[in-house]
């Protein structure tokens, strides 16, 4: 019997304001970010290996480059473009009592602020992101530490992603998964599971 929904936060639950962020604190297109980027900064920032200080300044390969990484532009944009998903908060809110609600994320120590901005402690009964747990999706070490937090046998969790390389980690870890696709298509799989009416 499904006893816990683990769900991923960013654009699972959350819309994820990181792509406007960046060009707000780069001056620059996604394409140019992704070529220019150092991309073992994220991950370091996300288990919290580096600070929100250091990520902004190695962000780019090439630190005495011509191109700057602006905290406080990237900042302002990301703490106000929180919103839920359409539908999410309505479905978080039908499940209250009827299985528990756990948020899984790979995130920083932002997850405080979001944490705050909408209220998310009323729609979950725990909130595990990577920085605290040390370890991304999905590496299996995450799904381990998710499960020994929450106290919950692997076959008894459904796992929701939008990304399907974090499910199929789930999975390899004993869960049930959901590919996220949107409020809907989550809520008719609770239904067919017998959570919801």
């Amino acid at each position: 019997m499904l006893r816990a929904l683990c769900l991923d936060l960013m654009d699972t639950v959350v819309h994820d304001p990181y792509p406007e962020a960046l060009r707000a604190a780069t001056g620059l297109d996604l394409a140019s970010v992704r070529r220019l980027r150092d991309p073992a900064v994220w991950p370091a920032f996300e288990i919290g290996a580096i600070d929100e200080t250091q990520f902004a300044a190695r962000y780019f390969a090439a630190p005495d480059g011509p191109h700057r990484f602006d905290l406080q532009a990237f900042n302002a944009i990301r703490r106000g473009g929180y919103r839920f998903v359409p539908g999410m908060a309505e479905l978080l809110d039908a499940l209250a009592g009827r299985v528990e609600r756990y948020a899984a994320s790979n995130y920083p120590v932002w997850i405080e602020d979001l944490r705050r901005a909408l209220a998310l402690d009323r729609c979950f009964e725990g909130i595990y992101a990577s920085h605290r747990l040390g370890v991304r999706k999905p590496h299996p070490a995450f799904y381990r530490r998710l499960l020994d937090a929450i106290g919950h046998r692997p076959g008894s969790c459904l796992f929701v992603d939008d990304r399907s390389a974090n499910c199929r980690g789930a999975a390899a870890a004993g869960m049930s998964t959901h590919l996220f696709d949107g409020a809907p298509g989550l809520r008719r799989r609770l239904r067919c599971e017998g959570i919801l009416p």
